[in-house]
């Protein structure tokens, strides 16, 4: 049964393409077959994964409007892992999506027909509550929130959080939210402990581990159209690989993930 996990925080700068980008080649190394959804409009996913996103021909746009069969669209990269590519025509596609009855499943529809081909589909999320992210919560299994480990880091966390309550009210009741991602991670500074303690104490999550420190690989990673996974080894990408491992574990077993013991 595929598992579909959304990366999603409405501040932008926290680390969810790197964290889509980077889980994902860590997983499909372990086997799986996996599909990453670029759903921001930006196309920053799409670029950082070696593709021109003004280049495409068609992309999650036309896939969202049901103009044409996902299979259609879909790209290959060069880390194993097969990409659902966007473009800056998917700002577009938000707006007529809001004039259509059902426009939360239209991404859930699209990945129900790719269902036998992906093991595991990792959504990356616009920095946004719009309707594109609640495609990707509505489509998904399970959502992680990446946080940088930044003052003001828990600014609008809480209507996020309120975003998935509605979520799963409406759309989506088997959503489950795994807890918060730091990223950005500094373990030398008392300020990183600050905001994780801040947040952690603040809404109840769990904070996942390990956290994802900072570190220039993930820069230099985008640029060379491939993820930090493909880099030589570096702490950023063995941080993925165990938090990759412990995802496989977790829906192999039912076990929760492990977490980040936060102290003051």
């Amino acid at each position: 049964m595929t598992k579909t996990l959304a990366v999603a925080n409405q501040k932008g700068g926290v680390a969810k393409t790197t964290t889509v980008a980077s889980l994902g080649a860590a997983i499909a190394d372990a086997g799986p077959r996996v599909l990453l959804v670029d759903l921001d409009p930006q196309g920053c996913l799409t670029f950082s994964l070696g593709h021109d996103p003004d280049k495409l021909p068609v992309s999650v746009h036309e896939v969202l409007l049901g103009e044409v069969e996902p299979n259609a669209v879909l790209v290959a990269t060069s880390e194993g892992m097969t990409l659902l590519p966007a473009n800056i025509d998917l700002a577009g596609a938000e707006a007529m999506l809001l004039m259509r009855a059902g426009r939360e499943y239209a991404l859930k529809r699209a990945l129900d027909k790719l269902a036998d081909q992906f093991d595991v589909v990792v959504i990356d999320c616009p920095p946004s509550l719009g309707v594109l992210t609640l495609n990707g919560l509505t489509a998904a299994d399970e959502v992680i929130v990446p946080l940088q480990c930044e003052t003001l880091a828990h600014r609008g966390v809480g209507q996020f959080l309120r975003t998935v309550a509605d979520v799963q009210q409406i759309t989506n009741p088997r959503l489950r939210l795994l807890g918060v991602l730091p990223t950005l991670f500094d373990s030398r500074t008392t300020h990183t402990r600050d905001v994780l303690f801040d947040v952690a104490d603040r809404y109840d999550l769990p904070v996942l581990a390990p956290p994802i420190p900072r570190t220039v690989r993930f820069a230099e990673a985008s640029a060379s159209g491939a993820s930090v996974m493909a880099a030589r080894k570096n702490k950023g990408a063995e941080a993925y690989r165990q938090l990759a491992q412990a995802l496989l574990t977790h829906w192999h077993t039912g076990n929760p993930l492990p977490t980040f013991t936060v102290e003051m």
